[in-house]
């Protein structure tokens, strides 16, 4: 590596900042703030990007006990790893809000009925479809993002012929 490289590397190292109250690294910010409810400090961690806060929580005082502990390395690695716990958990929740399936059996063999729920501002709507067993779309239909999707409306959508279910 030459002297040329190192520079460069050093330069895009100072453009993080990473000090007692505000750390950052990895497309994460850690920003130590006064706690508004009482006198002490939280952590709110920051996704690059993201305005919201993913996490907000008690943060250490120093040994002082005016002031706060200061971030270091290790304290915003494992509130990297909470915080990002924290975001998977809330991905998951809203994947299995909007993505629901069912298995109805019928002459033919079984069918993946499958509801895929389009969170749009002005128009939500959904998608319903069965697959069959080697996982082969055999309809799919736009409903209401209301439409609850229970084994008997699946089967009931089936005997219809896969007509889009009213409501």
């Amino acid at each position: 590596m030459n002297e040329h490289d190192e520079h460069e590397h050093e330069g895009e190292e100072n453009a993080l900042v990473q000090e007692a109250r505000l750390w950052q690294a990895n497309g994460w910010t850690a920003r130590v703030i006064k706690n508004e409810d009482d006198e002490g400090w939280a952590v709110a961690m920051y996704k690059d990007g993201e305005p919201e806060p993913a996490l907000v929580g008690p943060w250490t005082m120093g040994r002082d006990k005016k002031n706060p502990k200061p971030l270091d390395v290790n304290a915003f690695n494992t509130l990297v790893k909470t915080a990002s716990e924290v975001i998977r958990r809330h991905e998951q929740h809203l994947h299995a809000m909007l993505h629901k399936n069912t298995i109805v059996s019928t002459e033919n063999g079984e069918l993946k009925v499958t509801l895929d729920i389009v969170p749009d501002d002005d128009d939500p709507y959904a998608i319903l479809a069965a697959l069959d067993e080697m996982g082969e779309q055999v309809a799919k239909v736009r409903v209401p993002a209301s439409f609850k999707l229970t084994p008997a409306s699946a089967y009931a959508w089936i005997e219809n012929d896969f007509r889009a279910p009213r409501g």
